[in-house]
């Protein structure tokens, strides 16, 4: 994995949870959805217990899931992927070019990626969250985007001690 950076560039260090290549979808389907107006965190813990590999919060609300997907092996093991579809209003694929994606089901929507950029290969239905659970889940967002930001710029502050 390259993790040399240009001028002012910020890089997030792998946790470890992913491999290069679903690191490298990952990547790709971010710069996407940035590219598209949306706002997104990885691996956010949902109240389901359930961990979002990608959430998205669009400029209107809306949310958006998706699952990175690194091999085939990976989507056969992962029978969780529909429990998603009651905390987004649309839920995503995410693979890179190699994936077979005949086998990921058509009620999902398809993002195709690398480490560089990704394209939407099949728009996800639309299945509108109710209000109440709409809140909860963009609550749960923007805490855990703001305390990863203090994360990064205070890590002392932000882990609720100061000298």
């Amino acid at each position: 994995m390259n993790l040399a950076l240009r001028p002012g560039q910020l890089s997030v260090p792998p946790d470890g949870r992913q491999s290069d290549a679903a690191l490298a979808v990952c990547t790709g389907a971010r710069r996407l959805l940035a590219g598209l107006g949306y706002a997104s965190v990885t691996e956010l813990t949902l109240a389901s217990g359930r961990r979002a590999d990608i959430i998205a919060l669009g400029p209107d609300g809306c949310v958006w899931i998706v699952e990175v997907k690194s091999s085939l092996a990976d989507f056969r093991a992962d029978g969780k992927w529909p429990e998603y579809r009651d905390l987004c209003d649309r839920f995503f694929f995410a693979v890179s070019g190699t994936f077979p994606c005949r086998v990921l089901p058509d009620e999902a929507g398809l993002i195709v990626a690398d480490g560089y950029g990704a394209a939407m290969v099949r728009e996800a239905p639309e299945h509108r969250m109710a209000g109440a659970r709409r809140k909860a889940v963009t609550l749960r967002f923007a805490h855990a985007a703001a305390n990863r930001h203090h994360m990064l710029v205070d890590p002392a502050g932000a882990a609720g001690w100061m000298d």
